[in-house]
């Protein structure tokens, strides 16, 4: 019998980071779960690692790096076929990042919300972040558990940017009342296998052309909108390796120093797909209330782009092309 929740880890080349994952998941007070690491095609020897120290981990291995959408779409399709026959409405996709850290209690405290409450469709611990102290010295190298908040939570804003609640402050249990989301974060989220399932699209749970970024703000919206809720659980603790930059609430200055520590990458993938999101999942008549608010934010991000990121312009004219592909996604009924 497959345990009653499946923990999926994306990883690339994560040997950083995934022994020290590993073994906060060994310590956990809670037992019924299962390891599944799908590994796109890391050089790092993470592969030998977890074999050799976790035999128990179920390992599989992409020839080349998938990106996160496919591989996380494998290991959910991994588990839902183990519980073929079972109760998906009682099973559990735990989306793991490799640079996160659960404390001893986290998958205990969280499945005291899920047990509270029972039709909720996502759930999401308080993610604290981590940093690493001294990493150049092997010897005086450690993890610092701070007390900023990294995440309680998915916010769509009024221009229908989405954040993580709360980034960047220091915790004083600011939001620890304040339960009900409109998703969970991607770095460590925890999704009723059956709400999965009701808005999957032919086993693509997380859109595979998105590829990086944001893939977990369009299955917030998708789940949203098919009445499943996401939920806080601010007495499940984990920690994520973000550092200390990054903030929710910054100025215009400090927004443009955040982006440019960012990977060009991940600023290309950032633009494209938020114009994805909203082709696919922006309501007609909300988006209308809420377009003078848009068109703001989306003419100072271009005008950004122009100024600063010109290479980025690609990533608008590669959306433009799939314009087709996410109306597509939007007005066809899976079941």
């Amino acid at each position: 019998m497959y345990e009653k929740i499946s923990i999926n880890i994306v990883a690339w080349n994560s040997m950083e980071f995934i022994p020290e994952l590993l073994k906060s998941i060994s310590e956990q007070t809670f037992r019924d779960f299962h390891v599944l690491i799908i590994d796109n095609g890391s050089s790092d020897g993470v592969e030998a690692f977890v074999r050799a120290n976790y035999p128990q981990v179920t390992f599989l291995r992409n020839a080349r790096n998938l990106g996160f959408s496919p591989a996380h779409n494998q290991a959910i399709r991994y588990a839902i076929d183990r519980w073929e026959g079972d109760d998906l409405a009682d099973r559990f996709l735990l989306v793991t990042n490799p640079d996160v850290i659960f404390s001893a209690t986290f998958l205990e405290e969280l499945m005291k919300g899920v047990v509270a409450h029972p039709t909720v469709g996502s759930f999401q611990g308080k993610l604290m972040r981590a940093m690493i102290e001294n990493g150049q010295d092997e010897a005086l190298k450690e993890t610092v558990k701070s007390d900023l908040i990294d995440s309680t939570g998915l916010v769509l804003n009024r221009n229908r940017t989405c954040t993580d609640r709360g980034a960047g402050e220091l915790d004083t249990g600011q939001f620890d009342a304040k339960n009900d989301l409109f998703g969970v974060t991607g770095a460590l989220a925890l999704y009723r296998a059956n709400a999965l399932k009701e808005i999957g699209r032919k086993d693509e749970y997380f859109d595979t052309d998105f590829f990086l970024y944001k893939e977990d703000v369009d299955l917030a919206w998708r789940l949203d909108k098919k009445g499943w809720k996401a939920r806080f659980v601010p007495s499940a603790v984990a920690y994520h390796h973000r550092g200390a930059f990054g903030k929710e609430k910054m100025n215009w200055i400090e927004r443009i120093r955040n982006r440019r520590r960012k990977s060009s990458m991940r600023n290309w993938y950032s633009t494209r797909n938020h114009i994805l999101l909203l082709v696919k999942n922006q309501p007609f008549w909300s988006g209308v209330v809420a377009s003078p608010w848009i068109f703001w934010f989306e003419i100072r991000r271009f005008v950004y782009t122009c100024l600063f990121e010109p290479r980025n312009l690609s990533a608008y004219l590669s959306a433009i092309g799939l314009v087709p592909r996410m109306l597509k996604k939007r007005f066809t009924k899976y079941p």
